[in-house]
Formats: C-alpha cells, structure tokens, sequence
C-alpha cells in the first residue's frame, strides 16, 4: 500500500490532476483501493467505483472527546476516508466516508499539547486533527484542498459556507461551560451541546432541537442555543405564515422540511469518546490535561 512521499510543488491543481489520469482504471490503483477495503472488512462500506482514485494514506492523530487518537486516513480523489485503527495495514474499523465538496481546511495554531494542527469541516462534522510534522500537514492540506476544488468543479456547486461547531474536550474543563458552577465528577457527568460544541451540565442542557442536517431526531443543545435557534425558527414560520396567509389556508409548519441551522459534530456511533475539540465561539476555558499522544510519523502519497 505504501508509495512514494510527495515531492514536488507543482502548479495548484496540475499534479492531482496527472495522478489521477495516471492512476485511473489502472490494476494498481484497483489493487490498493481493495486491499483498504480488506481492512476494514465488513464492517466498511465498498470503496471501489469508476473513476475514483487512491491518491494518499496516513496516520493523523484526530482529537476526540475524551483523549486525542490515532487514527488512519486514506484520500481518494473524491472522498477522505478515516477510521480506527485496529492493526495498523491490516485491520481497521469505524469507517468514515466525507465527500471532499463539502469539506473545508482551517490552519489552526500550535498549542503547549499540540503541533501542526488543522481543522477538517462540513456541515454535519468538524473535528481536529495533526500531523507529526509541519511538512506533512502542508502536504495533506495541500492534497485535500485541491481534491476538493477538482470536485467543486465537476460538480458545479459552490464551497460549504455552513459548518458543523466541533466538541470541545472533555477534559478542556471542570466546570460547565455556560453556568461555569456545577463542577463535574464521577456522579456530574459532561454533556455537549450539539450547537455551539461546549461541555456543559445536564441542567444547562435540558432542551432538544431539530437540526435536520445532523439528525432526523431532536438533538441536546444548551440553554442558549436552544432559544436562539428557536427565535430563529419562530421568525421563519412567522414570515412562512405571512406569504401562505396571502395565497391559501394556513399549513402545520411544526415539522416544515428543509428548514436548516448551524449544527454540531454528533458523536461517532462505534466510539461514543470520539469528538472534537474547541468551536470558534468558544472563549477561554481551564486547560485540562494533554490531549495529544504524538509518535505516528508516516504518510504516503501514491503516484
């Protein structure tokens, strides 16, 4: 499975663009991609479909809900696959598929726990993960990036502008992240709200919300979120009544489809540790213990 490192910095665009023409319907690339599936088993969905191609593999180290993990990434031309890493090269599981047109890159900075970091973003997910140097992380950014604009293109839709807020650790804080009293413990558990991603209590985060990009169920949020977003669908089904007021009778607008909010990263459902780290809208919070187990050095881009 492995190939050879990335080593030229081509024009943007030009080198996936050869890999892809070199290496489509060719019987290695057929090879490879089978043998990722043998991996996972089957437990992992099918990968192998015309015209997709294998491009690069590699070990990120993806930080969850309750520790920072190793897990193995493989990016094909048109979607970035992860999962856990059982045996690494011959058994995997927890398969995850993200179509690369919905994916956006952010560069976020090192911290004391943390190197090379970035954030990988869509609207049903976001989380962080780092690479095990910073040559590395230009490489996979610059991979994804141009994987992503080649898709934008065939598809012809535009860049994802709404995405989902990662979960903070929980071991970002001890306390509730919106009443900042309840104190947590072995008896005061951490909950997230799928919304804005903060670790809060259980009274801060009583309300479920309809978030039909994440779930056709009602998700936790806090307080806060909770009534933002429903004075914010209060305001569109007043303005939806208005219109339908003007042309035909009034329509239950309870379960409307379509209606869409920012939504938060949900747990993964074959590792329930398995989330991410701080949103954006976070303000500043106890640093808790190290999140990051570093060690995993390799990836490999095929030509």
């Amino acid at each position: 499975m492995e190939g050879a490192m990335w080593k030229k910095a081509d024009p943007k665009g030009v080198r996936i663009e050869k890999m892809v023409d070199h290496l489509v319907n060719t019987e290695i690339n057929s090879q490879r991609i089978a043998a990722v599936e043998s991996c996972f088993g089957t437990s992992g969905q099918p990968l192998a479909l015309p015209g997709r191609v294998l491009l690069g593999e590699g070990i990120l180290t993806k930080e969850c809900r309750k520790k920072a993990k190793p897990r193995i990434f493989f990016l094909f031309n048109d979607i970035l696959v992860y999962g856990s890493i059982v045996i690494n090269k011959r058994k995997y599981s927890s398969q995850h598929i993200i179509p690369l047109e919905e994916v956006t890159l952010e560069t976020l900075p090192d911290t004391w726990h943390a190197k090379n970091r970035w954030m990988i973003k869509t609207s049903k997910k976001s989380f962080v993960v780092s690479a095990a140097s910073l040559t590395e992380r230009e490489e996979w950014i610059r991979h994804i990036e141009e994987c992503v604009r080649r898709q934008l293109r065939a598809t012809g839709r535009p860049p994802t502008t709404e995405h989902a807020a990662p979960w903070i650790p929980d071991k970002a804080t001890d306390i509730c992240m919106r009443c900042t009293q309840t104190k947590f413990s072995a008896l005061t558990r951490r909950h997230h709200c799928r919304k804005c991603g903060f670790v809060v209590c259980g009274d801060c985060s009583r309300e479920r919300f309809l978030m039909p990009r994440l779930s056709p169920k009602p998700l936790r949020v806090c307080g806060l979120c909770y009534r933002e977003l429903a004075a914010e669908k209060q305001k569109e089904e007043e303005g939806e009544e208005e219109l339908e007021g003007q042309t035909q009778p009034q329509q239950d607008l309870a379960h409307s489809p379509g209606t869409t909010y920012g939504v938060s990263s949900g747990e993964d459902e074959s590792d329930k540790s398995d989330e991410d780290k701080d949103g954006g809208s976070s303000g500043s919070w106890p640093m808790g213990l190290e999140f990051y187990a570093t060690g995993v050095k390799w990836s490999s881009f095929h030509s």
